[in-house]
């Protein structure tokens, strides 16, 4: 039993996610011509885009970095290599951030004239002439930083006009060949160019003067450049432009450029290295000549000897004293803490410190006496208690130990002190003696110390300066090209096949995106599905949507085939289900909503007439007393209805009801006049009284009743009823309702309650069904 409430479930499961995919393919279905006119949409806008789009091309080159660090020739920076000074070794990253600089670019920019642009257009698409343009723009006064455009139209030969100016559009002016063209900021003038030819008479040539620093950054980030193989200093310049040749052009002057600026960098520093050299060299070699003379001359004034040794022995003398003092005051300073921590009364319960540094050893001995005694003591305590007369004879040994530590450390402490005096007499009286050295011998050492300096160095500049002189007559670029700047003939942009593909996308997930949208914000009840997901109330049966195109009110006939007919016999045939021979109390079925305009009137006329024409006796009740629709629908003319008979006005059943009035096979009894308690009224025993006499005769009694959710007439009339059909028009319920009518159905408030839903569009009708209308016949 478990394991097929467990089979079960699961396939309850799999059919809830066959469902939902059945559901997402039927809500796509039914709005196909939505994707298709998006569809259609976007793939026209990416059309227009790759037509109206600018082919582009790509264009790669790679170079070779030089390592001057890793070769055995010279350079200029050898000039200083051994003292690290100008030092500038050709580094991967150094060069290719060199290379990205905006004023290399900028003299890329003004050698090709990239602020000037020649295009025509073709098509829908503006070309780029580039060195193909049949006219060239020369500038008689102009500004790097200027930028404006114009048009040129070619009139014939020798004869132009120009107009669009930038600034001033309305502006045309017809000027001749060569003809100097003046406008208030600028002159120029315009050259044919071996281009010229009399294809372009007629033509518009666009011109466009940018800003030069402009130009040179755009084409700064433009061209990428990546380390193909560090390990080899070898990097690629790649560069995405209109034009392939302008694209190469520019890859190759940035690489030239970069070359040309290396060389005179290393160039303009081997000069100033050498000059600094020479200059340095005259004033060092006046400088030796200064100093040897002026030694020479005061040894031989002075007569002075050699004292080297003297002064060495005193200085070592002057080290040792320095350290032993070090030593002692090291000593002093241990042996006062000693002293303050034994005569700290917080450590009377402590032992003292031993191997603490101390180099007495008869301080040392009396420390690890007072220990061992003070060990002995602690664990006599532990065993009988202060009192004993041992502990306290060792309390006096303890105490006159500990005094007699203080008066070793006291007399120790005398002895550092007088050690250290002596030791700083002694090193006063060294410190005196080699101040008492000549004067004149400490001139000499220091003008020789200055001479042999400028001997050394005077020896090094002559060293470098001849390779200096070296280095730049074998000055070389630090790039060497690998492979030119090339690309294939065939654009790399726009991609046809991905932007149509991409639009193709975009066309279709717009409407998807769309349609998933107001599906998730659509709160209203559209398929028997969410009711099913919600509550547990039986439903009937569900009702297409009837087209608007069609009046009639009654659309069961004998022998329609129609989906709206198909539809009331099987709710039908769902309410004969719920009766049995035996039982025919289920005879007076009464039709209620949540709110007006969900179609109790269409439903339940309608399935009272599909009753009739099993040859079953129906009559059709209108208990909407205050509204009146199915009286109002089927032209009453002021006839007696409930009101009369409920209000006492008539008194047999029979004179208010109509027979044969819905297309001459249904009875019905219409509401009546409008009374002035429509609740009161209702409330009345005589409503029972006309039930009991209609159940005589008929073998169904149905009612069309108001909205429970407006007014307490459903509640009311609902005593009467065997069954409450509670309509649901889809598109129009709130689902959020839904958990109150559930509440209503598990308390009871209608007897035998059950749903009909009604107006489904035929694609909710289609998957809420699963398997729809239509056997037998065309469903569309």
């Amino acid at each position: 039993m478990e394991h097929n409430d467990k089979l079960n479930s699961s396939d309850f499961q799999d059919e809830e996610s066959h469902f939902k995919l059945v559901d997402i393919y039927f809500i796509f279905k039914g709005n196909w011509y939505w994707f298709l006119i998006s569809a259609v949409i976007c793939l026209s806008i990416g059309s227009f885009y790759i037509k109206k789009t600018p082919r582009i091309y790509t264009c790669t080159a790679s170079i070779l970095i030089k390592d001057n660090s890793r070769g055995v020739g010279l350079s200029e920076t050898v000039a200083f290599g051994d003292i690290n000074m100008f030092q500038s070794k050709s580094n991967l990253d150094n060069e290719i951030f060199i290379m990205r600089s905006a004023q290399l670019m900028k003299e890329v920019a003004r050698r090709l004239n990239l602020d000037i642009t020649y295009s025509i257009k073709k098509g829908i698409r503006l070309n780029e002439l580039y060195t193909q343009t049949p006219l060239a723009l020369r500038f008689l006064n102009s500004e790097e930083s200027d930028a404006f455009s114009f048009d040129v139209t070619i009139l014939s030969k020798k004869k132009f006009k120009l107009s669009n100016f930038s600034g001033n559009p309305n502006k045309t002016l017809i000027v001749d060949i060569n003809d100097t063209i003046i406008t208030p900021s600028r002159k120029f003038i315009l050259i044919p160019t071996l281009y010229y030819t009399d294809d372009y008479i007629g033509s518009t040539i666009h011109i466009r003067k940018e800003n030069l620093e402009s130009v040179a950054q755009y084409y700064r980030n433009s061209v990428k450049i990546g380390v193909a193989n560090q390990a080899a200093n070898i990097i690629y310049l790649t560069l995405l432009d209109k034009s392939l040749i302008k694209a190469k052009d520019v890859i190759n002057t940035l690489i030239a450029v970069y070359n040309e600026e290396t060389i005179n960098n290393k160039n303009q520093l081997a000069i100033n290295t050498s000059q600094f050299i020479n200059d340095r060299l005259i004033v060092i070699e006046k400088d030796l000549s200064s100093f040897e003379s002026s030694i020479a001359s005061y040894k031989s004034e002075k007569k002075i000897v050699d004292i080297s040794s003297e002064i060495g022995i005193y200085v070592q003398d002057s080290r040792e004293y320095n350290k032993e003092g070090l030593g002692l005051e090291n000593q002093l300073g241990l042996i006062k803490y000693m002293r303050q921590y034994l005569t700290d009364p917080k450590n009377n319960s402590k032992p003292i410190p031993s191997n603490a540094g101390i180099t007495d050893s008869n301080i040392e001995s009396q420390i690890s006496a007072y220990n061992n005694l003070f060990l002995e003591r602690t664990i006599l305590i532990e065993n009988g208690g202060e009192k004993n007369p041992v502990i306290m004879d060792m309390n006096n040994s303890l105490q006159a130990m500990k005094q007699s530590i203080i008066q070793t450390v006291d007399n120790m402490i005398m002895s550092i002190d007088m050690k250290i005096k002596n030791n700083r007499e002694q090193e006063d009286q060294t410190s005196r003696r080699i101040s008492s050295m000549p004067t004149q011998q400490k001139e000499i050492l220091s003008a020789e110390r200055q001479q042999k300096i400028k001997e050394e160095l005077y020896l090094y500049l002559l060293n470098k300066r001849e390779e200096s002189v070296l280095s730049q007559a074998m000055t070389e670029s630090n790039a060497r090209v690998i492979d030119p700047a090339s690309g294939p003939n065939s654009p790399v942009a726009p991609q046809k096949q991905k932007i149509l593909i991409m639009a193709l996308f975009i066309g279709l997930a717009i409407p998807a995106l769309i349609l998933f949208l107001l599906n998730i914000l659509n709160v209203n009840v559209r398929n028997r599905k969410d009711l099913e997901r919600i509550i547990t109330i039986p439903l009937l049966g569900d009702i297409p949507l009837k087209n608007k195109k069609d009046k009639e009110e009654i659309v069961v006939q004998e022998d329609k085939q129609d989906p709206i007919s198909e539809a009331f016999r099987i709710i039908r045939t769902n309410l004969y289900f719920m009766q049995t021979k035996e039982d025919k109390s289920h005879q007076v079925v009464m039709f209620t909503s949540f709110n007006p305009a969900a179609g109790k009137t269409f439903i339940s006329t309608n399935l009272a007439m599909s009753f009739s024409l099993t040859d079953k006796k129906v009559i059709l009740i209108d208990l909407d007393i205050r509204k009146r629709t199915l009286s109002n629908r089927t032209n009453h003319n002021g006839k007696a209805g409930v009101t009369n008979f409920l209000s006492g006005m008539i008194n047999s059943v029979d004179e208010i009801i109509c027979e044969k009035e819905i297309n001459g096979m249904l009875d019905i009894i219409h509401a009546g006049p409008v009374p002035p308690n429509p609740s009161e009224l209702l409330h009345s025993n005589r409503l029972e009284v006309m039930i009991k006499e209609l159940k005589k005769k008929y073998d169904y009694i149905f009612i069309d009743n108001v909205p429970s959710g407006m007014v307490a007439d459903a509640v009311i009339v609902n005593r009467i009823a065997d069954i409450t059909i509670y309509v649901i028009r889809a598109g129009k319920t709130d689902r959020r309702i839904l958990p109150e009518l559930e509440k209503m159905y598990q308390q009871n408030r209608f007897k035998n309650l059950c749903l009909i839903l009604n107006a489904v569009q035929n694609k909710d009708l289609r998957y809420g069904y699963g398997y729809g209308y239509g056997y037998g016949y065309n469903y569309e």
